[in-house]
């Protein structure tokens, strides 16, 4: 990093899954979304980030780790469960050795799959000792990995801000959860949703944020227009600096139609055989309802469109890894020898994504990351990889613009969190906002511990309705029960912490009440309701 180049590439990873922590039962398949994403993801990268280490290659990259996800992989009870699902697909990868004996191609793939899981298991338990956090602290301390914060649980701020206070708690208790497991302040922070309001940076001011990403027209239409495009930062008036998402490099590596996901030799996502296998020898590891569901066993490649599809191999898909950094590198020398000598300071490219792209989605995600930053070490280029915070220490001179109001859900802004299929989401969440800001006030000098403990828990529940996961669910027409069930829970639990607060109605039924939501919704365990005064 020490020497000036031409320009800089900079990776954004946003690590995110909602708050999904179920004590009373294990039958919620919406708990799977975690353990799938430390499998596919979040262990993959920690290994390619180690081989990295090892091999002595001097790499970048930032990472947003949201608080609800930091919750999660710190919870003892997911902990458990997460060991659990690993050796249960343990198990099942060795049935399928035997069921698939006749199919060479398949029964490769089996042990594969075996060694895969047994591997998870070994680092989760054995070397992580349960806690994959301190892996990724160990890259933040070693200056290899940024790490960022976020809204304490993904709350959308611009449609938040209607209360300004419910985006100042978001804030407050992102940077407080970030500074708990890494010891530090965070300089920056993932907008949930890239969601940018003007009226929120006087409280990412207040918590000590340096800088935003933002979705490219929250630059491109920035007021006054910025000379440089996306390939510079800007600061607004109250001095948050905003990097803008590149459109060329997003393109080719998110798009499944014409990016790299979509290469023929990679891993098919929706051939699973949790639905290809025979139902009885199946339905052990499938949803307890019986329906058939992703086991993560995957024999297929994605094959080309109007051809059966043929078997995954692992080494063809390294021959795509290989030819796509190379298409990705030379690009990227192409992209900084064109504007270089059009920009003040030298240009920064800024590639953010959802980091469960890298495995999850597009399976050979982590590798391919692996092998472009070992040919960025070791080839000559034009561009290093830079975090925006060392763009920011070298580069501390930038055009004063103020970000567009914007997001990076479809069409930009915020019909996906506010539309027909969720809009009655909405009066409930500014209703317990405003409550939550009433109660903050009225009880800001209380001794009496229950009471306390009755409003911080309201916190919590109004924190867990203001999600944005459960709006964008319903939009999308997926788990839509699901979401709708959290809401509604989460706004039923809130009123009715604020009715027996209101009427002093604190008995021995609602304490079993108060201990059974404390004990399912156990977020944020430090959380103070002050932060609402």
């Amino acid at each position: 990093m020490s020497q000036d180049k031409n320009g800089y590439v900079s990776f954004i990873l946003h690590a995110h899954l909602p708050f999904i922590h179920h004590p009373e039962s294990e039958n919620y398949l919406e708990e799977q979304w975690l353990f799938e994403a430390i499998s596919e993801t979040y262990l993959p990268l920690l290994i390619n980030f180690k081989k990295l280490e090892e091999e002595k290659v001097d790499f970048r990259i930032t990472m947003s780790m949201t608080p609800p996800l930091l919750n999660m992989l710190d919870n003892k009870i997911l902990q458990k469960r997460y060991i659990k699902y690993l050796k249960t697909h343990i198990e099942l990868a060795k049935k399928e050795t035997v069921r698939t004996k006749d199919n060479p191609k398949e029964n490769e793939l089996a042990y594969y799959y075996l060694n895969r899981y047994s591997n998870d298991l070994h680092l989760f338990k054995d070397v992580f000792k349960c806690n994959i956090i301190q892996g990724f602290k160990h890259f933040q301390d070693i200056g290899k990995l940024e790490i960022i914060t976020c809204g304490a649980t993904h709350g959308y701020f611009p449609i938040l801000y209607v209360n300004e206070k419910t985006v100042k708690a978001q804030i407050a208790i992102g940077v407080q959860t970030y500074e708990k497991y890494f010891g530090r302040k965070p300089r920056g922070i993932w907008l949930p949703e890239c969601g940018y309001v003007p009226e929120a940076d006087k409280y990412l001011k207040e918590f000590g944020i340096e800088y935003i990403i933002t979705e490219t027209h929250g630059i491109l239409y920035a007021d006054p227009t910025p000379i440089y495009g996306t390939f510079a930062p800007i600061v607004s008036p109250e001095g948050i600096i905003a990097f803008g998402r590149d459109i060329e490099s997003s393109r080719q590596v998110w798009s499944s139609i014409n990016g790299y996901p979509g290469d023929f030799n990679y891993r098919e996502f929706y051939r699973d055989i949790g639905y290809d296998a025979p139902y009885d020898y199946i339905k052990p590891y499938i949803a307890c309802n019986g329906a058939r569901v992703n086991t993560g066993i995957k024999y297929y490649r994605i094959t080309g469109k109007d051809c059966p599809k043929d078997y995954y191999n692992v080494q063809w898909a390294q021959d795509s890894i290989n030819k796509q950094t190379g298409h990705f590198f030379d690009s990227r020398v192409n992209q900084i020898k064109q504007v270089a000598s059009l920009t003040t300071n030298p240009p920064i490219i800024v590639c953010p994504y959802d980091a469960e792209l890298f495995g999850h989605w597009w399976y050979e995600g982590p590798d391919w990351l692996y092998t472009l930053f070992k040919k960025v070490y070791y080839d000559d280029s034009n561009f290093s990889l830079i975090t925006p915070s060392e763009y920011i220490d070298k580069y501390p001179l930038m055009q004063i613009s103020t970000p567009c109001r914007s997001s990076w859900g479809a069409n930009g802004y915020s019909e996906v969190w506010l539309n027909h299929t969720n809009d009655y989401a909405h009066k409930h969440l500014h209703i317990a906002g405003d409550r939550m800001v009433e109660l903050a006030q009225r009880f800001k000098d209380e001794k009496d511990n229950l009471k306390i403990r009755v409003l911080n828990q309201c916190a919590r529940e109004l924190l867990l309705a203001q999600s944005s996961d459960w709006l964008f669910i319903i939009t999308n027409g997926t788990m839509v029960d699901y979401a709708k069930k959290r809401i509604k829970d989460h706004i039923g639990r809130f009123t009715k912490l604020y009715n027996s607060l209101i009427e002093d109605n604190l008995d021995d039924e609602f304490i079993v009440f108060l201990e059974d939501i404390e004990e399912k919704d156990c977020i944020f365990p430090e959380i103070d309701y002050k932060i609402y005064c």
